[in-house]
């Protein structure tokens, strides 16, 4: 499982910076030496008195807020409990055995200096030609290792004290740059009675994030065609073979009332279209509204129609205003879950939240059956590379099967593993104490998640957050489970997606639509490149670090006009952002600019 602990492992916070501020932390036995240093100090007579001098009142040494430790040594009468000189024969001479405690004073502050500078050097040694996860291989249990590696971070075990402020900049919302919803009907785009060509039958295919999108492009298309629509039937035959229904998972009656001014939805055919045989069609990809209009004149005739296809039905742009905006009412306001997916949602953000303001919603692709389909083993065993290749041997409507692993990582193509998300969102500034919620399936590898929970301890999944009743309902239903994760990724403060698909689609439009609540998108070819170029040693983690963060300025979910390509297949999907269509700048007389 992802997450195997129910409760979360206990840990500090860590810098944010780099490792090597995390591993500055004077341990309790040096900050003792420190305190009985300066007591001494306050005892010591002019020429051997010590004092650290630093920026914390208590003198203490310890590094805060990203500052450097600072000590100075030097002479001072600090009390009446310094050695006074003895008069001999007219003369003052200096108390030896005073003088002897003054000179080991000095001895002693000498070599404290000495210890901060050399122990400063190796911190500079570390953030640097280190600054990252120690690595070294090991055997994988089959005799043979295909990329995999431990990763054994020696700057994790000293983190941040606990009572650093919060690093509120990782965190911050993005500027919305004056967009907001803009999806109202026009008012001449009511629906004002019931009278429709015919019924639609719709079965929408795959899982759960393609299903809702599918089904709100089969709105659209049902008001251009003037249709009434079936409640949808949901995919059963899936790689999760759910058998969940559109009742199971979404509030039918919700659905209904938020649709009712838009087109007609009934919960079934009227009995005496029950037994006409329907018009069976997989509608064409990436259709124009010219198409569906033209398709009307079939409805008619067969008066029921059944698409079989629901993914991709229509295009992304070139549509009607009233249609765009239909589509986002549908999938942002309409698609609502059923109550008890909606509160247990709640519940786990309540209990993510619990001490912490913050949390990321991490989405990994690491799944067997993407791991399988795109052909990716980097950091698996050749065990369980070979088992990816069986599998996808086996699926026959997957058409490529020879695939060079490591090319296609290289070229950006495989889904991030874990450890290197858990490299990325280091170098994003995320400290160790971040609690990491994993939006996904069933991770794949025995020790694929080794290096995420080495340098994050604080990983959940719905499985360690929910309890065993609250789940019971859900846990044979991976769809239902989808939707907890859903509601759980919409509300983070930070979430990352790690390969392209129908959840990070889905979740990252719909973060755009409710304000541009932060999300990242990494850049895999750029990334895997530094990557490897850290572990080689050929970059520092400075270097790396500061790379990454140039590489994703602009890639955190801010507000940007949707991407056209030169073919429909091509250009950026609708529903991963919905502007223009759903997002507009409203002037000050109230219009839409």
């Amino acid at each position: 499982m992802v997450a195997s602990s129910s409760s979360p492992a206990s840990s500090s916070p860590s810098s944010t910076s780099s490792s090597s501020s995390a591993s500055s932390v004077p341990s309790i036995a040096h900050r003792r030496r420190l305190a009985d240093v300066e007591r001494d100090a306050a005892a010591a007579d002019s020429c051997g008195g010590v004092m650290i001098d630093d920026d914390d009142s208590d003198g203490g040494t310890t590094e805060r807020r990203g500052g450097h430790n600072k000590a100075f040594f030097f002479a001072n009468r600090r009390n009446n409990h310094t050695c006074k000189p003895r008069v001999v024969s007219s003369s003052a001479v200096v108390d030896r055995a005073c003088w002897v405690r003054n000179a080991v004073a000095c001895l002693l502050g000498a070599a404290m200096l000495l210890g901060l500078v050399v122990t400063s050097s190796r911190r500079g040694a570390v953030g640097g030609a280190a600054g990252r996860p120690l690595v070294r291989r090991v055997d994988a249990g089959d005799g043979g290792v295909l990329g995999w590696r431990e990763e054994i971070n020696l700057t994790a075990v000293a983190r941040r004290p606990p009572d650093d402020p919060p690093m509120t900049q990782i965190w911050m919302k993005l500027d919305s740059e004056g967009y907001t919803k803009c999806i109202e009907r026009p008012k001449n785009r009511y629906r004002i009675n019931s009278a429709t060509a015919g019924y639609i039958i719709v079965n929408a295919n795959g899982g759960l994030n393609q299903m809702r999108m599918g089904i709100s492009d089969m709105v659209a298309i049902a008001k251009l065609m003037n249709a009434t629509l079936v409640i949808p039937t949901l995919d059963h035959k899936s790689f999760w073979t759910d058998p969940s229904d559109f009742k199971d998972i979404f509030d039918v009656e919700h659905f209904k009332e938020t649709l009712e001014d838009d087109i007609m939805i009934v919960d079934s055919l009227p009995p005496k279209y029950k037994r006409m045989k329907p018009y069976i069609r997989a509608p064409k990809s990436w259709a124009k509204a010219s198409y569906y209009r033209a398709f009307t004149r079939t409805l008619k005739k067969a008066k029921v129609v059944k698409f079989t296809h629901t993914d991709s039905r229509i295009v992304n742009n070139g549509l009607p205003p009233s249609i765009q905006r239909l589509r986002c009412r549908v999938n942002y306001e309409a698609l609502r879950y059923k109550q008890e997916i909606e509160e247990l949602g709640n519940t786990l953000v309540d209990r993510l939240r619990n001490g912490s303001n913050h949390y990321i919603a991490l989405h990994l692709r690491y799944e067997k059956d993407m791991l399988s389909f795109t052909g990716c083993s980097h950091n698996l065993t050749h065990q369980e590379a070979e088992e990816l290749r069986e599998m996808r041997l086996n699926v026959q409507h997957w058409k490529e099967k020879e695939i060079n692993s490591e090319e296609r990582r290289l070229q950006g193509g495989c889904p991030m593993t874990p450890r290197e998300a858990a490299v990325f969102l280091k170098a994003m500034g995320y400290p160790s104490s971040t609690k990491i919620y994993i939006v996904a399936g069933e991770l794949y590898g025995v020790h694929s998640m080794d290096a995420l929970k080495v340098e994050y301890p604080n990983v959940y999944t719905h499985y360690s957050l929910a309890t065993v009743n609250e789940l019971e309902s859900l846990k044979l239903y991976q769809n239902r489970l989808a939707a907890v994760d859903y509601n759980v990724a919409l509300q983070s403060d930070v979430f990352v997606y790690t390969y392209d698909g129908n959840m990070a689609k889905a979740v990252q439009g719909h973060r755009r639509y409710e304000g541009f609540r932060k999300t990242i998108n990494p850049d895999r070819q750029k990334l895997v490149e530094l990557i490897d170029k850290l572990d080689k040693g050929t970059i520092n983690w400075n270097e790396f670090e500061n790379e990454v963060k140039m590489h994703h300025e602009s890639r955190l979910g801010g507000p940007y006009q949707r991407l056209s390509g030169r073919s429909p297949r091509q250009e950026e999907y609708f529903y991963a952002n919905p502007l223009p269509g759903c997002l507009c700048k409203i002037n000050t007389q109230g219009q839409v600019a």
